[in-house]
């Protein structure tokens, strides 16, 4: 079993990719290599293969480097499925967790955050819980963005550590994460690991 996400940048075009590109870039090979584990294609149009455990975590990541950059945010599908045939590019690879990626993509709408599991009742839950994040995660602010993404990159230090690290109060921090509901959104990715556990 893999995840496929499937993605692309919304409003890339208001902004020059010299901005947007690189932090993609940067964001993405934290979970492989370029071409087999991820590319970017069509210009603002990316997949990402990785095990289905962390394809919740990293499309929140992606959402959090993306949503520190004005007026930019992020469409992301997740499918979950075999790996039928394994080429030197992801974007030439296939299997069901690749068609379920597309499908699940070609129909978002309103929300830009989905999952297609193979489990319709699965899939149900999760992507109510998604659209539920969605109201708090797609009026994140570039400071709240900022900081939920230092905390996920960082997942082993503590409030004050980090504090320390960006040299800003504890409390500016704390007072950051709870606008942008980092702790209930943390809960929602136990849950979400929890569920993928028992596909």
């Amino acid at each position: 079993m893999i995840a496929v996400i499937t993605g692309d940048i919304i409003n890339s075009r208001t902004e020059p990719a010299g901005q947007w590109l690189p932090v993609l870039k940067n964001t993405l090979k934290q979970y492989g290599k370029n071409p087999v584990h991820w590319e970017i294609t069509r210009g603002d149009s990316f997949q990402l293969l990785l095990s289905p455990k962390m394809a919740f975590y990293a499309a929140l990541q992606i959402k959090a480097e993306i949503k520190q950059l004005r007026d930019l945010d992020v469409r992301m599908a997740i499918g979950i499925g075999e790996q039928d045939h394994k080429a030197e590019k992801v974007s030439e690879s296939n299997g069901l967790a690749f068609v379920r990626s597309g499908e699940c993509f070609e129909n978002l709408r309103k929300q830009n955050l989905g999952i297609i599991t193979g489990d319709p009742q699965k899939d149900e839950v999760l992507n109510l819980l998604f659209n539920l994040a969605l109201l708090t995660m797609n009026n994140w602010s570039s400071t709240v963005a900022g900081t939920i993404s230092v905390f996920l990159q960082n997942p082993e230090k503590s409030q004050t550590q980090l504090a320390k690290q960006l040299n800003k109060s504890q409390s500016s921090l704390s007072e950051a994460l709870k606008r942008g509901g980092f702790d209930e959104i943390m809960q929602l990715e136990a849950f979400y690991r929890n569920q993928i556990h028992n596909l």
